[in-house]
């Protein structure tokens, strides 16, 4: 896909607002559910559930600025929207129900801590990623989130008779439709923001429904700035571990999320780009844990509208991040966005994370075709869709282990990782492998981003995009 807006290009102001806009509507309903749903699982009053949600858009918005902008040495400088990550939540809760607020924010501060060790290993992490890994990372990433947007259109528990009912299924068809003929017919910044139309289309038929519900507009504040350590940080050993071993998962998630913006972006990335964008990650949600916001990560269905748009301008979302930041400070401008009933979101999720499983199988697509790679691919992506759709499979295991696992992104993770480095390479492997290498550096489809910079290093030939996963200077896949 030819990109409308590259990487470094500043929009008109008007187009900025409104691409900005498609974004935050995309990643506001995410970043309000963890704090919503773990202060309500532990009991906290009304008040501090509100503070809970205000401190987690205030620090998503500031630290999606700093991913997109870069500070020093912090911020990947890719289009990266931050939110409140969903692989916290259970955890959350049962450190909430022990120990209280305070003690999720002290483990999670010592969670950043290891993401922010680990940011400066990337260089060697990154090597464990070569194409035929990176490929299934992504591919998972897409694949396993689709869940999220089906719960969005059944907009109720599953099983529950209410569970998407026809006037929901409604709702999602015209959502998803609008998106699909905004980015068919429409052309310039229209189709660009064929996302943010297809939510304002599915809203409005919502609204005639009488399926919005207004009144958290009414309950909200007018303005409410963050606490510092207004729960306070406390410290326990089993909370610690837990806490640490959803962040390997976000590190997992994170990583195959930049891989995939990279791709959406036309740039490669090498392993001081994702240590960069790994130290925003740790830093964001060390930060954060002062705040009383939950742990941040990468928000994989930004990487969806990147890919759909065509707009990959950093400038946009760092705009996205100020109007989170406003958010933040006043309640009602967020949420007016929440009112966006689920099932609109679900319809045009259904294209913004199916973009993202299309990246990655572009990525896969381009892989050196060999017998072990089949097996590499076929073999890890059975263990993390197994775990996702059966996950009464990791019952037995020890529960740190079944915490660890649990997620169908790091168990096929691992499992490329494992079987990438195990299995034997036949001269024929390394023969296809070079040919391949040498196909995509005569093709030059992507661009490098510079080592010191977010500038590109060479003017783009192609409007093709691929991910680099081996050498920085080697436009793999």
């Amino acid at each position: 896909m030819k990109l409308l807006y590259e990487l470094n290009d500043k929009p008109p102001a008007g187009s900025t607002v409104l691409l900005a806009i498609q974004h935050m509507l995309a990643s506001i309903g995410g970043i309000i559910a963890v704090p919503l749903i773990v202060g309500t699982a532990i009991g906290l009053p009304t008040s501090d559930v509100v503070t809970l949600i205000n401190a987690a858009l205030f620090i998503s918005g500031a630290f999606t600025i700093i991913q997109c902008i870069g500070f020093g040495p912090v911020g990947i400088r890719l289009p990266v929207v931050m939110g409140s990550s969903f692989a916290f939540l259970g955890i959350a809760i049962g450190i909430g129900k022990a120990d209280g607020v305070s003690g999720i924010m002290g483990a999670a501060l010592v969670g950043a801590c290891m993401v922010i060790v680990s940011a400066f290993f990337m260089e060697q992490i990154r090597k464990l990623f070569p194409p035929v890994v990176s490929g299934v990372v992504v591919t998972l990433i897409g694949l396993t989130i689709l869940p999220v947007a089906m719960n969005w259109v059944g907009d109720a528990p599953a099983g529950s008779e209410h569970f998407a009912t026809l006037p929901k299924l409604f709702l999602a068809a015209i959502s998803l439709l609008v998106v699909l003929l905004v980015a068919t017919y429409a052309k310039g910044s229209v189709a660009a923001s064929a996302i943010v139309i297809g939510l304002a289309g599915g809203y409005l038929v919502a609204l005639s429904m009488g399926m919005v519900d207004m009144k958290q507009i009414g309950e909200a504040s007018w303005f409410a700035a963050p606490e510092p350590l207004k729960f306070g940080l406390s410290f326990s050993w089993p909370a610690i571990v837990s806490m640490c071993l959803a962040y390997i998962v976000v590190i997992a998630e994170a990583t195959g999320d930049f891989l995939a913006l990279a791709s959406n972006c036309h740039r490669t990335i090498s392993g001081k780009d994702l240590k960069r964008g790994l130290l925003g990650d740790g830093i964001g949600s060390a930060v954060g844990s002062f705040f009383g916001a939950m742990p941040l990560a990468s928000f994989s269905q930004n990487v969806g509208i990147v890919g759909i748009t065509g707009v990959a301008s950093r400038y946009v979302v760092g705009t996205t991040g100020a109007l989170l930041i406003l958010a933040g400070l006043f309640p009602k401008f967020g949420a007016l966005a929440v009112t966006v009933p689920k099932p609109v979101l679900g319809g045009v999720g259904f294209i913004m994370f199916g973009m993202i499983a299309y990246a990655g199988i572009r990525m896969l697509v381009k892989a050196a075709d060999t017998r072990r790679n089949a097996l590499v691919i076929c073999v890890s992506l059975a263990a993390g869709l197994a775990v996702t759709i059966k996950p009464s499979l990791l019952q037995h295991l020890h529960h740190d282990i079944a915490q660890l696992l649990h997620s169908g992104i790091t168990t096929g993770t691992i499992v490329a990782v494992v079987l990438n480095l195990v299995l034997p390479k036949s001269k024929e492997d390394v023969h296809a492998e070079r040919q391949a290498e040498e196909e995509e550096m005569n093709s030059e489809h992507t661009i490098p981003l510079s080592e010191d910079t977010a500038e590109p290093a060479m003017a783009s030939t192609s409007s093709q995009s691929d991910v680099s996963t081996d050498q920085p200077s080697k436009p793999t896949q």
